[in-house]
């Protein structure tokens, strides 16, 4: 146990550490992800993931759909899960294509039963967006999950 929380301290310091906060980012909304069971292969693992962009300004939904791939650490299995990031912009402009594109950094997770994790992200249209440093990740399962993260989201249309 001990050495289980040892980990997410240190994955927490990681993950602060990697992407501060920055200060000429504008919040421009709330970026939420519904994956697929997964299993760790030792290795890594892939998840598909539904995502709901909710836009602050214009109170606008916009759908994506996404994969998420893990390299490192890996081993167990959860169930379907639900991702949350709060996102920051360069700019205060949001659209159906805003999340577009690859983000990649680290993260770490652990379950045993109910589980959580934490996601640093960073990219999107010219690395202009980054999906706020610390991410919730709910899920069910035993898993024990560190390492580099790349995430891939293509807009689905708005609603």
């Amino acid at each position: 146990m001990r050495t289980m929380r040892l980990f997410f301290i240190g994955t927490f310091v990681l993950l602060c550490t990697v992407l501060p906060a920055r200060a000429d980012a504008f919040r421009v909304g709330r970026l939420l992800c519904f994956s697929e069971p997964r299993v760790g292969l030792v290795l890594g693992s892939a998840q598909s993931l539904r995502c709901v962009f909710y836009a602050r300004r214009s109170q606008r939904q916009y759908i994506y759909e996404g994969r998420i791939r893990r390299i490192g650490l890996d081993l167990g299995v959860t169930s379907a899960g639900t991702l949350s990031w709060a996102v920051l912009a360069r700019n205060s402009r949001t659209g159906p294509a805003t999340l577009r594109g690859n983000y990649v950094g680290a993260s770490g997770a652990i379950a045993l039963g109910p589980g959580l994790g934490a996601n640093v992200l960073i990219g999107g249209s010219r690395r202009s967006i980054m999906l706020q440093p610390l991410s919730i990740e709910r899920s069910i399962g035993i898993n024990l999950a560190a390492g580099v993260t790349n995430l891939t989201l293509g807009p689905r249309g708005t609603r």
